[in-house]
């Protein structure tokens, strides 16, 4: 699918759109792409233009919540398909996105982008062929990019969160000329594609699956055997768990994964949010 080139807004950008106008300023200046770029809007009393295009002013619009121009009007970046999938501004610029009301990416202390850095550090990509099997926004392949990976083989099953990939510009585009094709995304369900994937074929492996309530193929043992299997003898892995369920049941889900993985021939250890290992 091809990337959104449009502008986005938030509530804060059509605020600043309308009092710059109603100032009788002839321009405004700012981000219409969530804090990737800086640009400049001329204003004109019935439309805006921006690149080159002319956009009519938005009504109201609400709070925690990006719009783009949908042809028509500005539409939220939302979508319901059996569940509410929608992409959420934060203030560092790069969004997050929830399901059902659930934030999926940490943002209260950090930018989203730069904690999947953190981890990707971990994982040592430079020059690897690396497996990212929950692909998300993508923030992980993109910092994987950024350090210099030779390949990335990405998985994302929800088709809704594919086409907020479209509409973020903090989502690496496989079609970009930068990128030189080394990232494929794949939409498919990667405790199925898993199994037809060659054996030793990545040196480093990043997995950050939904909570174990919801995809729980996704921290089997049967699965994590699969993740040995793909991955070479001495390649980085780092699995996402968070601590569901720490405070109210007494699991320790980082730890009863730490254990499936020594299981499939990791050497296993509790980092930030979740578990480090090194096929043995």
């Amino acid at each position: 699918m091809p990337h959104y080139s449009g502008p986005l807004l938030t509530r804060p950008d059509a605020e600043a759109l309308h009092a710059a106008r109603a100032a009788g300023q002839p321009a405004w200046s700012g981000s219409l792409d969530l804090g990737r770029s800086q640009g400049q809007a001329q204003l004109h009393d019935e439309a805006w233009e921006w690149r080159g295009q002319r956009y009519p002013y938005p009504a109201a619009l609400k709070d925690r919540t990006v719009y783009y121009w949908d042809g028509q009007d500005f539409a939220a970046v939302s979508r319901f398909a059996g569940s509410l999938i929608k992409l959420v501004p934060t203030s560092w610029g790069a969004p997050t996105f929830e399901i059902d009301g659930i934030k999926m990416l940490p943002t209260s202390k950090t930018s989203p982008l730069d904690d999947a850095r953190t981890k990707v550090a971990l994982i040592q990509p430079r020059g690897k062929a690396v497996l990212d099997t929950c692909g998300g926004l993508g923030y992980f392949a993109a910092c994987c990019l950024d350090a210099g990976a030779a390949r990335i083989e990405s998985f994302e099953k929800n088709a809704s969160v594919l086409w907020l990939r479209t509409l973020n510009p903090w989502s690496p585009d496989p079609d970009a000329p930068e990128h030189a094709g080394r990232l494929r995304l794949n939409h498919g369900d990667v405790s199925q594609a898993i199994a037809s994937l060659p054996a030793a074929e990545f040196d480093a492996l990043l997995h950050d699956p939904p909570r174990f309530g919801i995809a729980g193929e996704l921290y089997s043992q049967t699965f994590y055997d699969h993740l040995a299997r793909v991955l070479r003898r001495g390649g980085r892995l780092f699995h996402y768990t968070g601590s569901p369920n720490k405070l109210t049941t007494g699991r320790d889900v980082p730890r009863e994964v730490a254990k499936r993985l020594e299981k499939s021939g990791f050497k296993a250890e509790l980092a930030l949010d979740g578990v480090f290992a090194v096929k043995r």
